[in-house]
């Protein structure tokens, strides 16, 4: 596929540089891909770690699982941002569907139908290279198609697709499928949500214009390509906001990924009380109102500002919302109605964290792609930490004091982002925004 040239990309954008609230409507079909791609990468979260315990693995293992899953994940999600603006974001995304499909299958086939553990570890932690990939590498597609003083609400719209997919969809199927065609039949079934999704990136997306970096447009050798990849570790060390940003965003989602590690075993226990297709639905309602949410706060932080926001609204309000979602079923097992609204609190507060995404390349602008980079390092982290958490402290202190630990974190994170300082773009000028 032939580069355009940088004035070429200027115009194609300038042409194409329709929006509604924030969105790049160039991209709606990458955005509508996202909803595939993500609703088969996510069918298994809620629900593999009590599968795995079934098939005879312990408690223990299936975090393990877990971890080295996000443990791939995490080294994925940091080069995804800086390869995609290197190698173009479409390139990547294609790369990270074929990635996915393959990996599932050996992981279905080698890892689970003859229940293998070393082999779960290889396929499955292989895996979790794929998903960054295709998602990620939307991600710095997004922030090369936005108006900067609207860059948290096109990020909204994107984790809004996410949450359909990984979330909605992902969580709210599997509730009607495994009492059908079982677990496995549901984990054979994601492939074909995978592939929609690629098809869609490879049909859909092909007009819409990649900016990529200066010296892929002068045809630089590999020796400047590999040095812009080595940005996504020398940012953390000469950018002292870039560093402490990360911290945050790895505490951000620790309880998003780590309680489909914990939660699962919780809510099924005699204590609560739930059946898993119970718990399935109660975990798709904390997603079902995410894609309005996520939407409403991109608006929201562009207003009222992105660090405040978060730290008020993300880290007290879903360190509490995180503390409220053990306790509440404890409080009223087998309470639907008591589990619900712990998890639409719980979904209101994490949502608040959508301009996170934007403040990493308003902070290094002129390597956006390094930065959205360490930004998707700290959500690989995040994918990672949630469960090694577990892994390490569910053996001591039991489900609750994982829970614990996860709200002490949050707590100190609203105190860490006082030390933060991002430079908020207001409306820009339409000059300014053509030449983005």
């Amino acid at each position: 596929m032939s580069v355009p040239g940088p004035e070429v990309s200027e115009r194609e954008v300038s042409q194409e540089g329709r929006f509604v609230l924030g969105m790049p409507l160039a991209l709606l079909g990458g955005y509508i891909a996202i909803v595939f791609c993500m609703t088969g990468d996510g069918i298994e979260q809620a629900f593999l770690s009590k599968y795995l315990v079934n098939l005879g693995f312990t408690a223990g293992d299936a975090a393990l699982v877990f971890t080295v899953y996000g443990a791939s994940a995490a080294l994925s999600s940091w080069l995804s941002g800086v390869l995609a603006e290197v190698f173009l974001p479409r390139r990547i995304m294609l790369l990270g569907v074929a990635w996915w499909l393959v990996f599932h299958a050996l992981f279905l086939g080698f890892g689970l139908t003859h229940p293998n553990l070393a082999l779960t570890l290889i396929f499955y932690g292989i895996r979790g290279f794929a998903y960054p990939l295709f998602f990620y590498g939307f991600f710095v597609w997004v922030v090369q198609q936005s108006r900067p003083h609207e860059l948290a609400s096109a990020i909204g719209w994107t984790w809004g697709m996410f949450t359909i997919g990984y979330g909605i969809v992902g969580s709210y199927l599997p509730s009607f499928t495994i009492p059908w065609i079982g677990y496995m039949g549901t984990l054979w079934m994601s492939m074909a949500w995978v592939l929609v999704g690629g098809l869609l990136i490879f049909f859909f997306t092909r007009g819409v214009p990649q900016v990529p970096r200066d010296h892929v447009l002068r045809g630089e050798p590999e020796s400047s390509k590999l040095a812009e990849i080595g940005k996504c570790a020398t940012l953390i060390f000469h950018n002292r906001n870039i560093a402490l940003a990360l911290i945050t965003r790895i505490i951000c989602n620790l309880s998003l990924f780590g309680f489909p590690v914990i939660m699962p075993l919780l809510y099924t226990s005699s204590r609560v009380g739930f059946s898993v297709p119970q718990w399935l639905r109660i975990w798709g309602t904390f997603f079902l109102v995410q894609p309005i949410t996520n939407v409403c706060w991109g608006l929201i932080g562009d207003r009222i500002g992105w660090m405040r926001q978060m730290r008020w609204v993300g880290f007290v309000g879903c360190g509490t919302a995180t503390l409220l979602f053990y306790w509440i079923p404890l409080r009223f097992p087998h309470n639907t109605l008591a589990a619900t609204v712990a998890a639409l609190f719980f979904a209101l507060t994490i949502t608040s964290f959508v301009p996170m995404g934007a403040i990493f390349p308003t902070m290094e602008p002129k390597h956006k792609g390094a930065a959205v980079s360490v930004q998707n390092l700290g959500g690989g982290l995040a994918n990672f930490g949630g469960p090694v958490l577990a892994t390490i402290i569910l053996p001591i202190w039991g489900i609750g004091g994982v829970v614990v630990v996860y709200g002490v974190l949050y707590y100190l994170a609203a105190v860490l982002t006082f030390f933060i300082h991002v430079d908020q773009p207001k409306n820009a000028s339409a000059a300014s925004l053509a030449t983005h």
